[in-house]
Formats: C-alpha cells, structure tokens, sequence
C-alpha cells in the first residue's frame, strides 16, 4: 500500500494575502472554495511538486504562523535563491549546517555558503511567509540509494 503525501495545511491569518504570496513565488492555483462565512480552502502547488499546502478559514486549530521546518527540494540551489529573491521573498544567504547532516532549528549552526564539496542534501535556503510559517528549500543533486 502506497501512502503518498498530498496536502499540508498552513496555519494563515489572512488567506488572501498568503494566496497574494505564494501566487508570486510561482505556485500554481488549486482551488478557492469557500462554503460559508467560517470555511474556505485555498490550494496552491509548488512547480513540480506532487503534493500542495492548504489554507484558509476553518481548516486548523493552529497558531497562524507556526509551522516551522517545512521543506522544499531542488537541484540547484543558487538558482532557487534568486528565483525567490526575484519573486519578492526574503530568502537567506545560502547556508549549510556546522554539523553536516541537516538544518537546526531557526538560525543556530548555520555556515553561510554551500555544503562542502557542494554536497548533496547538505545546502539550504529558508524563507517565511507574511504569517512566519518557516521553509526550508534543500538542494539535492544525487539521492540516496532507494529514495
């Protein structure tokens, strides 16, 4: 049995500005159903991603902004950054962490600059939408075995 990961609700105060936001980095439109005062779902996809993050009113219990460590992949990193930088997100520096394997929470650890010997699944990116829900935007050039 194949489980494969489809949606990802973000805690959002204000789901038109995160739609504003998320259209201009690029990603596409789902949907924008609302069915009443109190619920309304907005899904947006990230170019060439299978699965999509949902929004709106009604759909979390959740702090607006708390979702922390979510996480994007991409082949090269640099290009990523720009891309971002371009569409009006404030990104980080490209960075690595001191110990090598994955990013510590927020900002501690952080090396600036690439993974040594630009490393596969060793360089980051991280932004925040306008409510602070957190991304990380990994590069990824060769995958492990079985993945």
């Amino acid at each position: 049995m194949d489980f494969k990961l489809e949606v990802v609700v973000l805690p959002v105060s204000d789901a038109d500005r995160a739609k504003d936001f998320y259209k201009a980095l690029g990603w596409r439109e789902d949907a924008d159903f609302v069915t009443g005062s109190e619920f309304r779902v907005v899904q947006l996809t990230p170019p060439g991603s299978p699965a999509s993050v949902i929004f709106g009113s009604g759909l979390t219990s959740a702090a607006p902004g708390s979702a922390e460590g979510l996480q994007l992949v991409v082949d090269d990193i640099s290009a990523a950054r720009s891309d971002l930088a371009g569409r009006g997100a404030d990104v980080s520096e490209v960075f690595h962490d001191e110990g090598g394997v994955f990013h510590h929470a927020g900002t501690a650890a952080r090396v600036i600059g690439p993974a040594p010997e630009n490393a596969s699944y060793g360089s980051f990116v991280s932004f925040s939408d306008p409510d602070g829900n957190q991304w990380f935007v990994q590069e990824v050039t060769t995958r492990l075995p079985g993945r």
